[in-house]
C-alpha cells in the first residue's frame, strides 16, 4: 500500500475509545497538542473550523480531519484506528473507524494538498483498508503505509 512515509508506529493510535465525532476531534487534538507542544484549544479550534465548512468523513468508514496550523512547525500525522465506529457525517452516512489526522504549517503550504491527496489515494482501495483493520500492532499497521513496502 502506497501513502505517505511520515507515519511510523508511534503515530498510529489503535483501539482509540470515543463515542462521538466531538469526542474524536478532541482526543486527536490533545494527542496533537501533546506531541507538538502547541495549545490544545487552537488545534481544536482549527479542526473544528474546517468541519464547519463540510465533514471531513470520506467515506468507506474514514475520516481524514486536517488544517493548517500558524507557523513553521513540523507537520503532524496520525492514524487512529477506533474501538468502535463513530457517527462522522460521511456523506455515505457510514460509521468511521479509521481517521488519519493532519496538521501542517501554513508558513510551508506547498506540501499541504499533495498530503491530502496522496492520503486520499491510498485509503481508496477497499483491500487496504481491510489490511489496516485486521493489522495486529502500531508496527503492522506502519508498514502496510510504507511506500517503500509497496511492491
Amino acid at each position: 500500500m502506497v501513502t505517505t512515509d511520515r507515519i511510523t508506529a508511534g503515530d498510529v493510535i489503535l483501539g482509540l475509545d470515543v463515542g462521538s465525532k466531538r469526542a474524536l476531534i478532541g482526543a486527536l487534538a490533545a494527542e496533537a497538542a501533546r506531541r507538538t507542544g502547541r495549545p490544545e484549544e487552537e488545534i481544536l479550534e482549527a479542526l473544528n473550523a474546517r468541519e464547519r465548512l463540510g465533514s471531513t468523513g470520506l467515506g468507506r468508514g474514514v475520516a481524514l480531519p486536517h488544517a493548517q496550523l500558524p507557523g513553521d512547525t513540523p507537520p503532524v500525522m496520525l492514524l487512529a484506528r477506533l474501538a468502535r465506529p463513530v457517527d462522522y457525517e460521511a456523506r455515505d452516512d457510514e460509521p468511521v473507524d479509521l481517521v488519519i489526522l493532519v496538521l501542517w504549517p501554513q508558513a510551508s503550504p506547498e506540501g499541504f494538498l499533495p498530503a491530502l491527496s496522496e492520503t486520499c489515494r491510498a485509503l481508496r482501495d477497499p483491500a487496504s483498508l481491510r489490511r489496516l483493520r485486521a493489522a495486529a500492532t502500531a508496527e503492522d499497521v506502519a508498514a502496510l503505509l510504507d511506500p517503500r513496502a509497496a511492491g
